[in-house]
């Protein structure tokens, strides 16, 4: 099978492991909008953030060394094994015993039990995720959509079912661990046959390794400050319950991304990593990984920025109205930010994680005094905005590091740009002249808006971008 049709063999799996998981979230969170307070939310917003920043030390950035250097030594996979293991109990330990200090920060007790159990996230996730990587270098892509798909299932059930029985923010908890046990076991399972464990622990054998993780580990820290500062200061300086509002807002405008870039991404990496050392064809790629996220995330965007108004009331329910302009503003955060993605890419493929790490770095610097300012002149409304420019910064950045390792793009990527951004414009257009006669907010007007916008979005992109003969041929590809 050539790289071509596995990565479209690969993307299928993802994509339907991707949208299935997707509807999963989304009618979690529709629920849990209808049974929890927002505050509730940015308990769990706060939970999040701590274990997304002590999972930066415990992975020490494995995923992609192991991918890079196509490992397969027994030896050196035990030795990072047995090491993942020792820092996830480590870190859930230390996880543990911070509540007092986040409670203190937050000024909000029920703090406390939410982070204790949320330490044994990392009790839990480093049994199986070596095999996951493994699977991700063989390209197995099948096996990855099998566990991401059960894992959503069961974790989204669990949650529902607690909240519905009173556990409020800990039916968040809770379900997030069912679900991480479920990945766990299936990932050694299904990756038993790349990896059998051994008692080898040489620190020596994995020099490599750790050192190609160093700046990952730096990135990851400079990176989450980054991409977090926002969501710490609306906390710590407005409270939980916004910090709710602004946590709901940006999983809606921004989930899209994190959930359907990765499809691209995920397979884009290890093929990539095969043929590094050809630039004229990492060029190639990364134009065509920038065309593919074009299309597909712009018209989710540009559609959720014209319905927002509508969508809001009917997937949230009364109450939740404060999410919409943070949502419009978010959009096009999103925007900027999958633009950005796929330098990913090409620093890995490259072998240079350190250019990441001073993006995020020149990022920081320009994004923190931004979100301070722009909070105590506009609230949570200014943070959002603070965020928006920063991202517009890193995105420019981004292009000029990408211009150094694949040459001139630009002109090329403006041309392929083009097409999407005005059938969205057309797309955007016709909604709003709908909403002209129907501007009341119920199931049905919501519903041929969205109709109306994919009608025309997909209709013109079959006419003038994708025929029916060539989704046919790809689909034989596969």
């Amino acid at each position: 099978m050539s790289h071509k049709q596995q990565a479209v063999s690969g993307g299928k799996w993802i994509s339907m492991s991707t949208a299935i998981s997707t509807v999963f979230q989304f009618g979690q969170v529709a629920i849990l909008a209808r049974l929890l307070e927002p505050s509730a939310f940015g308990i769990v917003s706060v939970s999040a953030l701590l274990i997304a920043f002590f999972s930066i030390f415990a992975n020490l950035g494995f995923s992609n060394s192991i991918i890079y250097k196509q490992e397969e030594d027994q030896q050196v996979l035990s030795t990072i094994y047995l090491l993942n293991l020792a820092l996830g109990l480590f870190i859930g330990t230390a996880l543990f015993f911070s509540w007092p200090l986040v409670v203190a920060y937050y000024k909000e007790p029920r703090l406390e039990k939410v982070i204790k159990f949320s330490s044994l996230y990392f009790v839990i996730v480093y049994f199986g995720q070596i095999y996951y990587f493994l699977l991700q270098k063989e390209l197995r892509f099948k096996a990855i959509a099998s566990i991401d798909i059960t894992g959503a299932a069961i974790g989204t059930g669990v949650t529902i079912l607690l909240a519905f029985n009173g556990f409020a923010e800990l039916s968040l908890i809770f379900g997030q661990l069912a679900q991480q046990s479920v990945k766990s076991a299936l990932q050694v399972v299904l990756g038993a046959s790349l990896f059998s464990p051994k008692l080898t622990f040489d620190l020596s054998l994995i020099k490599e390794h750790l050192q190609f993780g160093l700046y990952n580990v730096g990135d990851g820290i400079v990176g989450f400050i980054q991409a977090n500062s926002d969501n710490i200061l609306v906390g710590g300086m407005l409270g939980v319950k916004q910090l709710g509002y602004y946590t709901l807002a940006s999983q809606l405008a921004v989930f899209p991304i994190t959930r359907l870039n990765p499809v691209i991404l995920q397979v884009a990496y290890p093929i990539l990593a095969k043929f590094k050392g050809d630039n004229n064809e990492l060029k190639k790629s990364y134009l065509t990984i920038l065309d593919l996220l074009s299309y597909i995330n712009l018209p989710l965007l540009a559609g959720l920025f014209i319905t927002a108004d509508s969508v809001v009331p009917l997937f949230y329910g009364p109450g939740w109205e404060p999410t919409i302009p943070l949502i419009r503003i978010f959009v096009f955060v999103s925007i900027f930010t999958f633009l950005s993605n796929p330098l990913f890419t090409l620093a890995f493929s490259k072998g240079k994680p350190k250019l990441l790490f001073l993006l995020n770095v020149v990022t920081l610097f320009i994004k923190i005094p931004l979100v301070y300012l722009f909070a105590r002149y506009w609230g949570v409304t200014g943070i959002a905005m603070a965020f928006l420019v920063a991202t517009l910064a890193n995105l420019l950045i981004n292009f000029r590091v990408v211009r150094s390792l694949i040459g001139p793009f630009v002109s090329e990527f403006a041309q392929n740009i083009l097409k999407p951004v005005l059938f969205c414009l057309v797309m955007v257009g016709a909604i709003a002249l709908y909403k002209s006669y129907a501007d009341s907010v119920s199931v049905f007007n919501t519903s041929t808006q969205v109709l109306i916008g994919g009608l025309i979005y997909i209709g013109l992109t079959l006419r003038y971008k994708l025929s029916f003969a060539e989704l046919k041929t790809m689909g034989k590809t596969a």
